[in-house]
């Protein structure tokens, strides 16, 4: 009875000890249980009723022994199937079958970090087996066996076995695996029994070795090894697959196809899965993980176009590397493979690499988790990355060169290039835009104001494009922009055939750059960060024109006025025509000036406190940092400090700056165009309505919410250049919602 009681304690049941669940399976003969028979929620080892001579005492000794028993072999099977490869090693099978073993094995839901903590549980067993073999020979030594040896032998395994088993049944009931399993390994390491603990702890460092291996192939060579989707890095195809529909998958796979692999990588290819991201590792930490192991992927790939700074100097490498191998390499894909190993070898050193991988390899052989090292360990790798991609991009991709064009296109840093534009195309964008060649029709004054102001040493020139969104629908211009129609002596209109289909003249606001981006400056300038370039350009481009339009109007006014002066002196009959004009539009004067002030001061504003200051700080972060990340967020601080001073954020301030811009244009536009006594009425209008905006928008930004903010530092400045004669306070006050049929007179007073 004590060796079948040995056995037992192995597994193996018999005559005496039995398996309450293979009884009740098998109605007769105990049959073992199949690998893939679920696990039992409870021990089902008994001793057998027919067992007559065990008194009731030893009846229950014996079987809260037996249960150990039961633990164990729960556990080897779990251990067993979780080890099972054989599914993949099939060499001497037909084809078919093999087939239906892999399938059958993907369908069982494979776990690197479940065949790891296995082999953890492994090596409890293998000690209870060693316990167990010593019981017996213990047992067989003794002249009067007793059932006291078995309990003496086997206690401390009672501390060990049903946590054991009760960790693997949670992780079968409920499917842990990956990350979710070293999560709950973690907490059950808190725990008030050292030996428990230290089993458990044992568990987690098999779990982690398998962490390790992947973390170790993702930050040295930048290769996601993840064939269970396990690791709290993974793809965006996966999760692209199962929330996108096909139709935008399909659509983002063709937009993408022309562009670099590690562009796609960079921006889309990799995410953090939160599923299996344990609760001790922090985002901060997972987030440093995830741009080490993308920018490892970009320094190791790099993109077939790029050269470096000094081609010569690759080209005398290249020809050294190709003499020591004895050989002239004539297929071009093995010279694209040697320039890409020559180059990825520069941007990424291998001494680098090898001191992640040390870093990683001591922290793999440490017993236990420390949460402090792994995170050092972590943030050095991410600073080692994130220092060779700030050479690659900033360096030798000539980063500051690109943002200076930048500056310069979309900044209107090259105001002569804008002006020259502008007065160029103003016939042009004084009609609608026509749907079919707004866009052409602007490209003869561009390619003019390049030829006039852009110099041949400017190399950045060549990469800007001018772009004119199409128009889906076509809008109704409104009732002051429309295009006057006359009427011949049949009574029919005489004038554009579209003219109720065209766009409005406010259509011209949608003109665009676009700017050419290589590898890998598309890892930093992004299309995120070109539409914020792009938004900032649309408006400085409507303020220049605006402010050219009031200047126009000047030069235009005073161009006739000397014409009606020098018919005046020539006119015999001494008309009174130009001088009612003249006295009749002086008012209106008033209030263009009133208009170009306060055009002026904003585009001074925008253009010296703002965009000059907020790029001399984002120059000194240039020279200063060396970090990638680092520059990354402080071009982000740079355009958003852009888009908040210039007040872009705020709608209703966007809203009425607008507004203004569209009063001022319209007012240019019915000056020259002078005809009638209509036409002072209107004006009359738009000076109301201007004087209401202007009124509105010194009382927003002089608020203590704007004005106190640090939001704006230099909007006090404005703020004074705009009320340097206290105008602005004093018509400010109580008069927003009165109508003044002549605001404009007292500009001149």
């Amino acid at each position: 009875m004590l060796h079948e009681l040995l056995l037992a304690l192995l597994g193996y049941t018999g005559d005496l000890i039995i398996d309450v669940r293979e009884q009740q399976e098998q109605s007769g003969a105990q049959v073992p249980l199949s690998p893939d028979a679920p696990i039992s929620q409870e021990p089902t080892f008994k001793l057998a009723p027919d067992v007559s001579f065990v008194q009731p005492s030893e009846r229950d000794v014996i079987e809260r022994i037996i249960t150990l028993g039961f633990y164990y072999r729960e556990l080897d099977r779990f251990a067993a199937k979780s080890r099972n490869l054989s599914w993949i090693r099939s060499p001497n099978e037909s084809p078919l079958l093999r087939t239906s073993q892999l399938l059958k094995g993907k369908a069982s839901k494979q776990s690197l970090y479940r065949r790891a903590i296995a082999n953890g549980i492994v090596e409890v067993l293998s000690v209870y087996r060693s316990a167990v073999l010593h019981i017996e020979q213990k047992l067989l030594s003794d002249a009067l066996p007793i059932v006291a040896t078995l309990t003496q032998g086997l206690n401390k395994f009672f501390v060990l076995l049903p946590p054991l088993f009760e960790l693997i049944l949670e992780i079968e009931r409920d499917n842990i695996y990956g990350g979710k399993l070293l999560n709950l390994l973690h907490k059950r390491c808190h725990c008030g029994v050292p030996e428990l603990q230290t089993c458990i702890q044992r568990l987690l460092w098999h779990g982690h070795q398998v962490m390790y291996n992947q973390l170790a192939s993702w930050v040295v060579y930048g290769i996601l090894h993840d064939p269970y989707k396990e690791f709290y890095i993974s793809s965006q195809d996966d999760k692209d697959s199962e929330q996108e529909s096909a139709s935008n998958l399909l659509e983002k796979v063709t937009r993408l196809s022309v562009a670099d692999t590690s562009l796609n990588d960079w921006h889309l290819g990799f995410h953090i899965s939160l599923d299996m991201l344990p609760e001790y590792i922090t985002m901060h930490v997972v987030e440093s993980i995830l741009f080490a192991g993308k920018a490892v992927r970009v320094l190791r790939n790099p993109s077939p176009g790029f050269q470096f700074k000094d081609g010569s100097s690759h080209q005398q490498i290249q020809r050294a590397f190709q003499r020591t191998q004895g050989y002239t390499m004539t297929i071009s894909f093995q010279n694209n493979s040697l320039d890409k190993m020559l180059i990825g070898e520069d941007l990424l050193p291998q001494a680098e690499a090898d001191k992640i991988e040390s870093m990683l390899q001591d922290l793999k052989e440490s017993s236990e988790f420390h949460k402090r090292s792994f995170e050092n360990a972590i943030d050095t790798i991410k600073a080692v990355a994130a220092s060779h991609l700030w050479q690659l991009v900033v360096v030798r991709a000539d980063l500051n060169g690109h943002l200076k064009a930048l500056k310069d296109y979309f900044l209107l840093e090259k105001g002569d290039f804008f002006q020259s534009f502008l007065e160029e195309s103003r016939q042009l964008m004084r009609l609608p835009p026509r749907q079919s060649t707004a866009e052409a029709d602007l490209m003869v004054p561009f390619q003019l104001a390049a030829l006039k102001t852009i110099g041949e040493e400017d190399r950045y020139f060549s990469r800007v494009s001018l772009r004119m969104p199409s128009f889906g629908v076509a809008l109704k211009p409104s009732p002051v922009d429309q295009p006057k129609v006359k009427v011949n002596k049949d009574g029919d209109s005489v004038g554009h055939p579209d003219a109720s289909l065209e766009v409005s003249l406010d259509g011209w606001d949608g003109i665009s750059l676009e700017y050419s981006i290589d590898w890998p400056l598309q890892l930093f300038v992004t299309p995120e960060v070109l539409s914020k370039y792009q938004r900032i350009f649309q408006y400085l481009l409507r303020l220049k024109r605006t402010q050219m339009e009031l200047e126009k109007s000047w030069a235009f006014a005073m161009h006739q006025d000397h014409i009606d002066f020098a018919k005046l002196r020539s006119d015999s009959r001494k008309s009174s025509v130009p001088q009612h004009r003249r006295q009749r539009l002086r008012p209106m004067w008033h209030v263009r000036e009133h208009m170009a002030f306060l055009i002026r001061n904003l585009q001074f504003y925008i253009q010296v406190d703002v965009i000059e200051s907020q790029w001399n700080v984002l120059q000194s972060h240039i020279q200063n940092s060396h970090d990638f990340t680092e520059l990354v967020g402080f071009h982000q601080e740079y355009l958003a400090a852009l888009i908040s001073q210039s007040f872009l954020d705020i709608g209703s301030v966007s809203r009425i700056l607008d507004g203004i811009m569209k009063l001022c244009l319209q007012f240019c536009w019915k000056i020259e165009n002078d005809e009638s006594n209509r036409t002072t009425s209107e004006l009359e209008h738009i000076a109301e309505e201007f004087n209401k905006k202007s009124n509105s928008l010194y009382t927003i930004l002089r608020s203590s919410r704007l004005a106190g903010s640090q939001r704006a530092p230099f909007l006090r400045q404005f703020l004074l250049r705009l009320n340097f004669n206290s105008f602005f306070e004093a018509t400010a006050r109580g008069v927003l919602n009165v109508v003044n049929p002549r605001p404009s007179v007292s500009v001149l007073q």
